[in-house]
């Protein structure tokens, strides 16, 4: 048994950032016996690194010197469009980091963030790529309606009356997901951004999930009924199942950053 843990291939990881005690705390916070994970101080020498490695997963921040995290995710998905690339952000940059998802990325991550929750982050791009699904009976996929707009592998838009909007998970992020214990919905009459936090939630092994507004405005009405039976967050992701009601201004502008269904 032993013998098997030591013959087991790692994930291999590359943390990117131009600041090297940056590297070495996301470096930390992820560490685990089944990662090899290394750094690299820009873009440039990231990408020289990959070419002798091959990465499966890359944690970049976005803003560096020379080569961008952007550029170096596109780079990336052009060279090998199975490598998992997430991006780490600052505030400003959250309109890019939502772009970086129509362009490939896993993920964003906005700093601050904790160690707990960079770990969950990778734990679930990990299971997907594994394509794990982690339900104790393999149901197909809920079927996704037209009509939606789509921050693709996180959430989905629904344009209902003249500036407001239901937003939803897309079963593609929970479906690899541990049992869903605990959701916190943003409260109602409070304005988020697109690309910030409307909802957490936790799985039963503990870890925390943050999901993205796909649209800027004031929350209208939370769907409470999820909060008292969770399970219809994957039992019907597009229909009951839904997060939150939001009155968008800027609705058309705010789907501009999104994919249609």
């Amino acid at each position: 048994m032993e013998e098997n843990m030591k013959d087991k291939v790692k994930r291999k990881i590359l943390v990117v950032d131009d600041e090297i005690n940056v590297c070495k705390s996301i470096r930390q916070a992820i560490a685990k016996e089944e990662y090899d994970v290394d750094m690299a101080l820009s873009g440039e020498e990231a990408l020289q690194m990959d070419k002798e490695r091959l990465y499966d997963l890359v944690v970049t921040d976005l803003m560096m010197p020379g080569i961008s995290g952007v550029d170096l995710l596109t780079t990336l998905k052009i060279n090998r469009p199975e490598v998992i690339v997430i991006l780490v952000t600052g505030y400003p940059t959250i309109k890019t980091a939502v772009q970086s998802i129509k362009l490939g990325a896993f993920d964003y991550i906005p700093k601050p963030f904790t160690p707990d929750e960079l770990r969950s982050l990778v734990s679930r791009a990990f299971k997907k790529a594994a394509g794990k699904e982690v339900d104790s009976k393999k149901v197909p996929s809920p079927p996704m309606p037209e009509g939606l707009f789509l921050m693709r592998g996180h959430t989905w838009l629904r344009k209902e009356e003249e500036h407001m909007a239901t937003i939803g998970i897309v079963y593609d992020f929970l479906k690899n997901l541990e049992m869903i214990t605990h959701i916190e919905l943003t409260p109602e009459n409070k304005s988020i951004f697109q690309g910030e936090v409307c909802a957490r939630i936790t799985d039963t092994e503990g870890n925390i999930h943050r999901i993205w507004s796909p649209a800027s405005g004031r929350i209208a009405r939370i769907n409470k009924t999820i909060e008292e039976d969770i399970t219809l967050l994957k039992r019907d992701p597009y229909g009951s199942g839904w997060l939150l009601q939001i009155v968008v201004p800027e609705l058309e502008k705010d789907i501009e950053g999104l994919v249609a269904s």
